[in-house]
């Protein structure tokens, strides 16, 4: 059995800045040294090949996985093609080894994460009063009502000082 990676969550409903603070973190902690994997959920259909393309045609004519690859990158689509959605542990699985992954969406996993909030976002209903994974908080605006750590959504720096600290790797400078 391999060793499960070290993980960290960013969660929040639709337009809380989740996005916004995965690439923040990715790119600061990238900038520190470490190598990152993130691990995006969505809740609707999406493609990452476009009509017309040689793998696009693959796909649509039938095929289970298909894989491109060039000199920069590589990507394997699987289509479910019906199957269930695969659960989160078998697509942790499938990464390569790497110092941390930070998830983006996954609500309820249970997995420790920072919660998203802007007043911005679609639902504004805090979820860490009801997530014991919930672990700090991430908002646009002040927040009092919790005794967690409060992070401007903005503090990338200090978010992820916390983030490396609660998984167990160092915190480093920018290197």
């Amino acid at each position: 059995m391999t060793d499960r990676p070290r993980i960290f969550g960013i969660s929040g409903w639709k337009n809380s800045g989740k996005t916004g603070l995965t690439t923040r973190l990715v790119d600061t902690i990238v900038a520190r040294g470490y190598r990152i994997s993130t691990i995006k959920h969505a809740h609707h259909d999406f493609d990452i090949d476009r009509a017309g393309t040689d793998s696009y045609r693959h796909r649509h004519a039938g095929a289970h996985e298909v894989a491109i690859v060039s000199g920069t990158r590589y990507a394997i689509m699987h289509e479910l093609r019906g199957d269930p959605e695969p659960g989160f542990e078998d697509v942790l699985a499938r990464l390569a080894p790497c110092d941390l992954v930070l998830i983006e969406g996954y609500k309820r996993e249970p997995i420790p994460k920072i919660e998203a909030r802007r007043l911005d976002a679609a639902n504004r209903t805090p979820l860490a009063p009801q997530d014991p994974h919930i672990v700090a908080i991430a908002a646009d605006h002040p927040v009092m009502d919790t005794l967690l750590p409060v992070f401007d959504l903005d503090d990338t720096d200090g978010i992820a000082d916390f983030i490396l600290a609660s998984v167990g790797l160092p915190v480093t400078s920018k290197r």
